[in-house]
């Protein structure tokens, strides 16, 4: 099988919003009228961002999957997506199911592929996504004031726990490590929770690296610190084994690495003004998403983590750093 013939078998299908389709050497797409394009690249690579026996459709959904996150932080709506293939062998069965994982979730958002580009080589993918938003309505990493709630949505931690698992660091019945994985492989953008929190939210984030270090890129943006309720925080654990006599055993500094700087949890950290909070549920209900409110945003700089009686906790957590 042929690099275009590959193409054609698993990646050309009529497109809706770009005039040429798959196929030539650019694809056109013109966003509404007082629309503003929302453009995210993200990169996966076997041995850094998954491992070598991660089924191939869960890794057609992720790798969409961590896109459309991004465009949900922004607020915008998916249009399209191109998709960038190194791949060591054309197997045809592998290439099968790998679009299935991706088409479903593209069909899911209403995103179509309009091109892209395969290779030979070390299994990489990389895919461009585009979104729009109205002019001046995308949520930023920079808006956030002293004084505004802070939320996230879903809950954390459980990518982390089977990223330890798999890694042979801890030992988890079978049951858990096929929820945390289910949550490690195909994580579910919040696009629906971001669409619905344009003219609430005051800044927006998506949690790939991590809840501390990705806050604090918007108290970086922001100019802004924060004060963060370690206790609701922790109690965002989906697997909730923490609280069982198999949790115990990993200790809470362990729970506290995974939920505060785990990474992949793809949920959405955002600010809102205390006066929008009936809104910012109205808008969680509508998305069916989940949100807690786990602090507040204060004028001094920093991050203050605080337990369930307001004293600082002595603990400092930071995100993922590829060169760290």
């Amino acid at each position: 099988m042929g690099e275009f013939d590959l193409i054609a078998r698993h990646f050309k299908r009529p497109v809706r919003r770009s005039p040429l389709g798959v196929g030539d050497d650019c694809a056109l797409l013109a966003p509404r009228p007082g629309m503003q394009l929302a453009v995210s690249s993200d990169m996966l690579i076997e041995g850094r961002h998954f491992f070598a026996d991660v089924a191939p459709q869960a890794l057609g959904h992720k790798a969409l999957a961590v896109n459309l996150s991004d465009l949900a932080a922004c607020g915008a709506e998916p249009l399209a997506f191109t998709l960038a293939l190194a791949l060591p062998q054309a197997d045809d069965a592998w290439l099968a199911a790998f679009a299935s994982g991706l088409w479903a979730l593209a069909d899911a958002h209403g995103c179509e592929l309009v091109g892209g580009d395969t290779t030979r080589g070390p299994l990489t993918l990389c895919i461009t996504a585009l979104g729009e938003v109205p002019a001046g309505q995308a949520l930023l990493r920079s808006g956030a004031q002293a004084g505004d709630d802070l939320y996230v949505s879903g809950t954390l931690g459980d990518a982390r726990l089977a990223l330890e698992a798999l890694q042979h660091r801890v030992v988890l019945p079978d049951e858990v490590l096929a929820a945390a994985r289910a949550r490690f492989e195909r994580p579910a953008p919040r696009v629906a929770l971001g669409l619905a929190l344009r003219g609430l939210a005051t800044s927006a984030i998506d949690l790939s690296d991590g809840l501390c270090g990705d806050l604090g890129h918007i108290l970086e943006a922001s100019g802004v610190g924060a004060s963060l309720d370690l206790d609701v925080t922790m109690s965002l654990i989906a697997s909730n084994i923490y609280r069982t006599s198999a949790g115990v055993q990993f200790g809470l500094d362990f729970w506290q690495q995974c939920v505060l700087a785990g990474g992949d949890d793809y949920e959405l950290l955002f600010t809102a003004p205390p006066q929008r909070r009936a809104a910012v549920q109205a808008a969680a209900q509508a998305s069916q998403t989940p949100v807690a409110r786990i602090g507040h945003i204060d004028s001094a700089p920093g991050l203050r983590i605080l337990d369930g009686s307001g004293r600082p906790v002595d603990a400092r957590f930071a995100s993922f750093d590829h060169f760290g």
